[in-house]
């Protein structure tokens, strides 16, 4: 598994028009003749994706279809995205609570498999 946690997520809520603030994790798993791509590379996807006006349901899988599409003949990708929505701080409810979103497909989705135990665990272990 190729693994990058903790990646800065600063965005705009395009709903409320006020930013989210939190991080990005995310992971695929190569076959044995697909193709890799650098740790870097991984941020920047997150960072170009994170620049975007959106809601967070739609950065999430914007990033997964991009790291699953770069990363050609992977078995499986992961992105879980955790942030601080201002618009819940200082509009409506007025409480600080972390929205967490996440896409998963390939083996990250085998009951079987341990990858998205893997993968949870090694986002839980950066805490």
């Amino acid at each position: 598994m190729v693994f990058q946690g903790n990646i800065t997520v600063h965005s705009f809520c395009s709903h409320h028009h006020l930013p989210f603030i939190g991080n990005g994790h995310v992971a695929y798993i190569p076959s044995n003749d697909g193709k890799i791509i650098g740790l870097s590379k991984l941020n920047r996807i997150v960072e170009f994706y994170s620049r975007r006006p959106q809601v967070q349901e739609n950065l999430t899988m914007q990033i997964h279809k991009h790291i699953d599409r770069v990363c050609e003949g992977n078995v499986g990708t992961a992105v879980m995205i955790e942030a601080n929505h201002m618009c819940a701080c200082v509009r409506g409810v007025k409480h600080n609570a972390t929205m967490k979103t996440s896409k998963l497909n390939g083996v990250f989705m085998d009951n079987d498999n341990l990858a998205r135990d893997e993968f949870y665990n090694f986002i839980r272990d950066l805490k």
